[in-house]
């Protein structure tokens, strides 16, 4: 069976990547999220295994210590993971995965992953991440601010991606995002084995 694709999502906070992981797992059928580990507690409408694997901290660094976790960071003073032999086994069966993380994670997932393909999430301007951060209603004054000095960091690690998404328009960054993938999915190393009967007859 040939294996599936990995695919790793990042952005800065506030830059639309939740909504776009949403409607892009809607349109891509056969993508699935690879479901992290986290710290923190859940939002409104979030659900324990479904966006992400809900554990107190003293599991989290369990985990840490027994080595299960293909990376690991922490944001905003909470903790993400992603669990790698969850990863292996679904890539191994064929499955398209889709890996939301940060910067930190992408990097630690490239050394162990280097065939992954990576996309990070830009807003059209910092005025515009600001006043997005703002609308969402979440966080005081003070966290925004924190945030924003935050954003400024992670943008500066863009130039490590495969490719950059500006988020501008949702549905132009939906369509940009669905045509990254599809254009992976027809890269020639996952092409072959699936047409392996057609390329084998064409060849006699």
């Amino acid at each position: 069976m040939n294996e599936g694709i990995l695919l790793i999502l990042s952005a800065a906070s506030g830059a639309g990547k939740t909504s776009l992981v949403r409607a892009l797992l809607e349109r891509e059928s056969d993508l699935h999220l690879a479901v992290s580990f986290t710290t923190r507690a859940p939002r409104p409408g979030e659900q324990d295994g479904v966006h992400y694997h809900f554990v107190a901290p003293d599991r989290f660094w369990r985990m840490v210590a027994a080595g299960e976790f293909l990376e690991h960071a922490q944001v905003f003073g909470n903790h993400y993971g992603t669990a790698e032999s969850v990863i292996r086994s679904q890539l191994e069966q064929g499955r398209d995965l889709l890996l939301e993380i940060d910067w930190q994670g992408a990097r630690q997932v490239r050394t162990r992953f280097p065939q992954a393909v990576s996309i990070f999430i830009l807003p059209p301007s910092v005025q515009a991440l600001e006043q997005r951060l703002r609308n969402r209603g979440l966080d005081s004054d003070q966290v925004i601010a924190d945030r924003m000095a935050e954003v400024r960091s992670e943008m500066s690690h863009h130039a490590e991606y495969d490719y950059l998404v500006v988020n501008d328009r949702f549905d132009t960054a939906l369509s940009d995002l669905t045509s990254l993938i599809r254009a992976e999915r027809l890269r020639c190393s996952h092409q072959a084995p699936r047409l392996g009967p057609l390329l084998a007859g064409l060849a006699e």
